[in-house]
């Protein structure tokens, strides 16, 4: 257990531009773009090697987009960017999913989010590291090799979107294309030390590839330094393509509009015991503790509640639809000719469990997510907002959660021989899921109920590593995460901060 000092992020030093500020330098001439652009490729290029977080160079494509450009639009025009290398397709670039093989593969057209960052005017010259078709919350594929976090590069930054994360941190961009299925936007956010939202279910299109992802748990974003661009890039991507499965009412103004606004007095509930029962430790569980000291000094009510929901049911029927979701995911490749052991093992053997499952097992595991939507929706008939610990243990070593060499055998033995009900029967990889999930209980639950929730910066445990907190909304609520985001930005700012490993 670690100590449960904690320090505010210094500010002795200049908060870098974020890109609102960017945006606005280029638009008045103050630099250009492609100053702006090679600025950006310098800092990569300074910190990229010590830290890992991009995985694919695309300067020769994003010079060209600044030469072929008649005029670049938008509210971010001109702005670097970073895009996430799963679930982002870019037409003739390829999305390796943090797969070997499928990096060889080029997408053959660009998704909507994608189109809808070019729109806005983001030069996008990289993507980033993601582990295996995004399944873990420490970013170390076998394909390209571990990222490492800025604030200590002996650990990891977290995952999915670790890469992005630790881009935003070490300071090569102010914000980076990311994605969260299970946490995967707030986890590397709290780990970094930077901002992160996952917005509500059907708030982002996921076209045209899909309807939904993972049952509707997915949703797409950014990671940033500053909520202002967390809320102009969700402006960005707010609305529905056609074909979506429903349209979500829009918001009653801009998201960047509800930065700065006035915020009425908050009833918050608050909860820092672990839904999985296991530890927390001290500076994380103090990190939201104090939190709500300082909600209260701002003229909020806070109220500590018992976790909602029954945390460990959550988290089977989490790990049912995530088995079972690996297993469709690499049936669909072996259909495009990319056989199962072109993937990890771990990879493979969660898709071994996935195959194990019946369809009424998934069926009614699927419909008991109505249990925690229920639940949570009679927390916020008492309460605006929930807050907790955004992780409940430090980032873990890069290489720790490695399953042991006997279990690497083990599975390895299993997948040979195909042994699929000797491994469920076993319990061996859920219960390595289960132990992984011990370390970031807090924030599947957003992503079955589909509200949104953000993960803020609060400071620095003892050995210097970021902590952050969680805040989720009702379904719809990400105007008031917004302005409550925007008040602690003011009261506890974290812009200033820099990261061991920073190109200024």
């Amino acid at each position: 257990m670690s100590s449960a000092v904690i320090s505010a992020f210094p500010t002795d030093a200049a908060a870098p531009p974020d890109a609102t500020e960017l945006a606005r330098r280029i638009r008045c001439g103050e630099i250009s773009a492609a100053q702006a652009l090679e600025e950006a490729l310098q800092r990569c290029d300074i910190v990229n090697p010590r830290i890992h977080a991009v995985t694919l160079d695309l300067r020769q494509h994003a010079r060209q987009q600044l030469v072929t450009a008649t005029a670049l639009q938008g509210a971010f025009a001109g702005v670097p960017f970073l895009l996430k290398d799963l679930g982002m397709d870019l037409a003739g670039v390829p999305t390796s999913q943090g797969n070997g093989r499928i990096a060889q593969r080029p997408a053959m057209q660009t998704d909507a989010i994608v189109r809808r960052w070019q729109q806005a005017g983001l030069v996008i010259f990289g993507k980033t590291n993601t582990p295996e078709l995004g399944l873990k919350a420490v970013t170390e594929p076998v394909a390209f090799g571990p990222t490492r976090n800025p604030w200590n590069t002996g650990h990891t930054p977290g995952g999915s979107s670790g890469g992005a994360a630790a881009a935003v941190a070490a300071g090569i961009v102010p914000v980076a294309a990311a994605a969260d299925g299970g946490g995967s936007i707030r986890i590397p956010a709290a780990y970094c030390g930077v901002f992160g939202l996952k917005p509500s279910r059907g708030r982002v299109s996921s076209a045209p590839q899909f309807d939904e992802l993972w049952e509707g748990a997915v949703s797409a974003h950014v990671i940033s330094r500053s909520v202002r661009d967390s809320a102009a890039l969700l402006d960005v991507l707010s609305g529905a393509e056609p074909g979506d499965p429903f349209v979500v009412a829009p918001p009653l103004r801009p998201y960047a509009q509800e930065v700065g606004a006035p915020i009425a007095h908050l009833r918050i509930a608050l909860s820092t015991a672990s839904p999985l029962g296991a530890a927390v430790d001290p500076a994380w569980s103090a990190a939201a503790t104090e939190c709500a000291h300082l909600l209260q000094t701002l003229g909020h009510s806070v109220e500590q509640v018992d976790p909602v929901g029954d945390g460990m049911q959550l988290a089977r029927d989490y790990l049912t639809m995530y088995f079972g979701q690996v297993a469709a995911q690499l049936q669909w490749w072996r259909q495009q000719g990319i056989p199962a052991r072109a993937f990890e093992d771990d990879t493979r053997a969660l898709a071994l469990m996935g195959r194990s499952l019946s369809a009424g097992e998934y069926a009614l595991s699927r419909a008991r997510w109505n249990t925690p939507m229920r639940a949570l929706g009679q927390l916020f008939t008492r309460f605006d907002l929930y807050l907790t610990p955004t992780c409940a243990q430090p980032p873990a070593r890069i290489g720790e959660l490695k399953p042991a060499a006997w279990q690497q055998q083990a599975l390895r033995l299993v997948l040979r021989f195909g042994l699929a009900a000797l491994l469920r029967r076993s319990g061996m990889v859920e219960q390595l899921a289960f132990d992984n999930l011990q370390r970031t209980p807090f924030t599947q639950l957003a992503n079955l109920t589909g509200v949104p929730a953000m993960s803020v910066p609060w400071g620095l445990d003892a050995r210097g590593l970021p902590l952050g907190v969680q805040f989720v909304a009702a379904w719809g609520r990400e105007d008031l995460l917004l302005r409550l985001a925007s008040q602690l930005e003011q009261a506890r700012p974290w812009a200033h901060a820099r990261a061991p490993v920073f190109a200024a």
